[in-house]
């Protein structure tokens, strides 16, 4: 990246990389559509080296429906922005207009896959691609263009000759069906001709039509000589050309003559032993200087039969270099092939002959559903990798929308060279219905056609690195694809930037807001769990949901593989099936834990969930890792301190050091049933699920003494969920029971209560018994007294507790109270919000919330996750608290 501005003044680029940064943190649409929203952008990217190598800008990459079906209530990719257009002229119709996003996957050939979202087509279908513009159908006759990077929309008229159907792919003419193919976007729209003027192929089974602006008529390209259906057709010279499902090339001189019938196939299909082939098709294309026109005919069968021509078969799981979690499997010779023929067009009566092509040099043609691509392609590595990415080939995808049996593989690679095989590869581990997968190549090469501002518009201010265009809706675009993690990131890139995230918390984050950290929605159900654990994005990316504002995205790549067993602050306690470690949220520095003393506790291997045992006694149970202190850089990040929370008993570490054991010596079998604890003044305190008893221990002493047990505040027969935290100064030591079992008459479950803020559900329960109290634990074990004092109201702060270090918050400028008498908003100070106590949960999951100060009437609140399938999860929601001051603290903040 460029890092200074040119002598003349005329342009600033962005100085040590903030536009990577940005763009880095965009999924690849996005990036590019910020690249295009001004010139400040646009001279930045141009001169960049890192940006093309963070998005894959420039590669050939599969669009298509994400892998995941997640409800649109609970994708946290469901993304709603205001879109502007900018300049000179503004149209209306696009003015301030609500522009829907939905997530999509792009999958290069020889690169992970990586998110798109992509303007909403409610419930239209994909029908045609070519470079920046989607063909998008509705119905009835709800025909669109939809530019993938600016969101603007151009209708296409119906075609008056044709009847539609309840089935959007089919319309009648002349008691004939006609099945819609594709439509082929020939001439896209572009700002110098105001966006009117166009070329478009409508390809149905036995018929064409072609549309040249959105102003004027569909014409319907009769043919009386058409024997069998049409497979393909493209506008060449100005000239249509169509071929049939068996090699028939038609071509249409719209301004004087008909349809002439120029060639049947050069060669006959071959066909397998039972007549048929499911990878067979015709194409039809342009050559790279547009002067020859190509035919292509593709052939095969994968129907899955034992063919001993089949000749690699590598596992969707595997994890060598190329494959990224695909299905590879490669074809040999007989089984599958390829053949390119062209012809010189400037003379069709009579037709010059078809000439068959051995080799396309450095280029290779894109062939489906989208208009076709022909570009030249580096080999991505030596021909006996499985690497996709070739010169020389031919790559088709689906031909056709709405197939009714979709040819597998998806995308299959034709090789011209006679030494390589036939590869196909599934972008899909499971396929699924919504769309039709089309070749798109991301760029921001018609950026300058995006409405690009004038220089001194955007930097108004003058001089060196301004950055006054991250103002207005800029940065709402950022905001609306960037989630928490990267955006405090992107904090830290400079202190301009810093600022301006800052003054705009309310469009970016809710910063410093207790927040729900939970796996994405994929893992909610069982039906999508196979998907979800095979997609690199949900191994990653978690929701992070606040109580009364849509949830957020949040990326935790330590996560891999990796369960959390606590938090606090901006430091997560994290287990693999190796080790404990402890992992920033922003920086994502790894502190590796020792190992428990062997002498002490050994793991146990047979056990389902990660369990130990005593070396002399039962099996006990990990609940959480409790965070006490977090690791500072002042400290060299060796001044932490840690409880390691087992059922029957407790380890204690300091930075430095190695796990102690905490013991409380009591007899078999009457072990105690720890549910919570935490460190204050230099002790270690631990209460009894059982009887609510606390435990203290001075952790002064190199070798602990046995331990002070406080008696419960309340002694009665009821169950309560027991808690410790410290007061809102950390001097006093906080205990909060609740009933352990919110009571549900004749196990009635109340109705949920649609919760439009986030799609959470809500559930009203009666009133539910909870108390605080506290008391100082170091004087009152001096005085030998231990009374608790009862706690009745928190004042303006909440208490947040859970599997994470107690949050108390001050809501002070929360509404306390619901304006219209319900749940919401949900969150309110004075109250305590109650979550998972182990990072293991396989109980009803439930969020509760209980008012120490109900008002008449008020009613317990809880957070409902679904029931069906949140077992599969294996990992409880815990409590978050994003800050964006961090950047200032954990992050090179740099100076602008």
């Amino acid at each position: 990246m460029a890092r200074s501005i040119n002598e003349s003044g005329s342009s600033w680029v962005f100085p040590d990389g903030p536009l990577e940064e940005i763009a880095s943190r965009c999924d690849v649409i996005t990036a590019a559509s910020l690249v295009g929203s001004c010139k400040f952008y646009h001279d930045s990217a141009t001169q960049s080296v890192a940006l093309p190598a963070s998005q894959p800008f420039g590669m050939p990459c599969v669009l298509h429906t994400h892998q995941t079906e997640v409800p649109p209530a609970h994708n946290p990719f469901y993304r709603v922005h205001k879109f502007k257009q900018e300049g000179a002229q503004k149209d209306k119709q696009h003015d301030a207009k609500d522009r829907k996003g939905t997530l999509c996957q792009l999958t290069p050939l020889d690169r992970i896959s990586s998110d798109a979202v992509i303007p909403d087509g409610g419930t239209g279908m994909w029908a045609g691609a070519n470079g920046d513009w989607i063909a998008l159908l509705g119905f009835p006759w709800n025909w669109e263009l939809v530019n993938v990077y600016t969101g603007r929309r151009i209708p296409l008229p119906p075609i008056s000759e044709f009847k539609s159907t309840p089935d959007k792919l089919v319309f009648e003419s002349n008691d004939q069906h006609l099945q819609l193919l594709k439509i082929a976007i020939c001439r896209v729209p572009t700002a110098a001709s105001n966006y009117t003027s166009f070329s478009v192929l409508a390809i149905f089974n036995a018929a064409i039509a072609v549309l040249h602006c959105a102003s004027s008529r569909w014409t319907v390209l009769d043919n009386q000589f058409l024997a069998y259906g049409y497979s393909d057709a493209i506008i060449h010279k100005g000239i249509v050309f169509a071929v049939t499902q068996t090699g028939e090339v038609y071509a249409w001189n719209q301004l004087s003559w008909g349809p002439l019938l120029i060639s049947t196939a050069p060669i006959p299909p071959e066909l397998d032993e039972q007549g048929r082939y499911n990878l067979g098709s015709w194409w039809l294309a342009r050559s790279p200087d547009g002067s020859r026109l190509f035919l292509v005919h593709t052939w095969g069968v994968t129907d899955g039969r034992d063919y001993t021509g089949l000749v690699r078969i590598l596992p969707a799981a595997a994890t060598s270099e190329g494959r990224h979690g695909r299905t590879i499997r490669g074809y040999g010779k007989g089984l599958l092939g390829c053949e390119v023929y062209n012809m010189d067009t400037s003379q069709l009566m009579p037709p010059r002959p078809w000439r068959r092509i051995i080799s396309l040099g450095s280029y290779s043609l894109f062939l489906g559903v989208n208009y076709p691509i022909i570009i030249p392609v580096e080999d991505g590595a030596e021909h006996d990798r499985p690497n996709m990415a070739r010169s020389n080939s031919v790559y088709t995808s689906h031909h056709a929308v709405g197939l009714a049996y979709p040819p597998s593989p998806e995308i299959c690679r034709f090789s011209l060279n006679s030494e390589d095989c036939t590869v196909g590869f599934q972008t899909n581990i499971r396929w699924t219905w919504r769309q039709v997968p089309l070749w798109l190549i991301p760029s921001f090469a018609n950026a300058r056609q995006w409405n690009l501002p004038s220089r001194h518009r955007l930097c108004r201010g003058g001089g060196d690195g301004h950055l006054e265009a991250l103002t207005g809706d800029n940065i709402d675009l950022i905001a609306a694809h960037l989630d928490v993690t990267y955006t405090v990131r992107l904090a830290a890139c400079s202190r301009e930037l810093y600022d301006m995230i800052s003054k705009d918390e309310g469009k970016m984050h809710h910063w410093d807001e207790p927040c729900l950290l939970m796996p994405p929605p994929a893992y909610w159900f069982d039906e999508h769990w196979d998907v979800a654990r095979a997609s690199r994005l949900h191994d990653t990316v978690y929701d992070l949901v606040p109580l009364d504002h849509p949830r957020r995205s949040v990326a935790l790549p330590f996560m891999h593989d990796r369960k959390w067993l606590g938090a606090n602050g901006d430091w997560i306690a994290a287990a693999d099936h190796h080790e404990w470690c402890l992992v920033n949220v922003y920086t994502e520095r790894h502190i590796p834990l020792p190992s428990l003393p062997d002498s002490k506790i050994r793991h146990s291997i047979v056990s389902s969930r990660p369990a130990y045992s005593f070396n002399w006694g039962p099996a006990i149970y990990l609940l959480k890792i409790v965070i006490c202190q977090v690791p500072t850089k002042g400290g060299r990040y060796a001044d932490y301190k840690l409880i390691a929370l087992f059922d029957k008993t407790i380890f204690y570490l300091e930075g430095g050091g190695d796990w102690r054991m905490l013991e409380a010596l009591t007899p078999a079998p009457d072990y105690p049933n720890y549910c919570d604890a935490i460190e204050l003044g230099g002790h270690v305190f631990a209460v009894d699920e059982t009887d609510g008893s606390t435990y203290f221990w001075d952790t002064a002493n190199e070798n602990p003494m046995l331990p002070f047990v406080i008696p419960p505040p309340v002694v009665d027969d009821q169950q309560y969920a027991w808690f410790l935290a410290p007061s809102a100064d950390g001097k006093r030591l906080m205990i909060i029971l609740t009933v352990n079992k919110i009571g549900i008459a004749n196990a009635e479950v109340p109705p949920d209560i649609p919760y439009a803020a986030n799609g959470l559900q809500l559930r009203q329960y009666p009133p539910v018994a909870t108390y605080v109290f506290e008391l100082d634990p170091l004087s009152t074990a001096r005085a030998g007294d231990f009374l608790w004092r009862q706690v009745n109201s928190l004042s303006d702060h909440s208490l947040f507790l859970g599997l994470n270090y107690p949050i108390i918050a001050n809501l002070k400028k929360r509404e306390s109270k619901a304006p219209d008498g319900t749940l919401v908003p949900f969150m309110r100070k004075n109250c305590v919000y109650t979550a998972y106590r182990k990072y293991l949960h396989n109980q009803y999951p439930k969020i509760l919330r209980c008012n120490l100060q109900p008002d008449e009437g008020e009613t317990v609140g809880v957070i409902s996750l679904p029931k069906d399938g949140w077992d599969s999860v294996r990992q409880a929601a815990m409590w978050f608290k994003p800050a964006l001051n961090i950047a200032r603290s954990v992050l090179p903040l740099k100076k602008q």
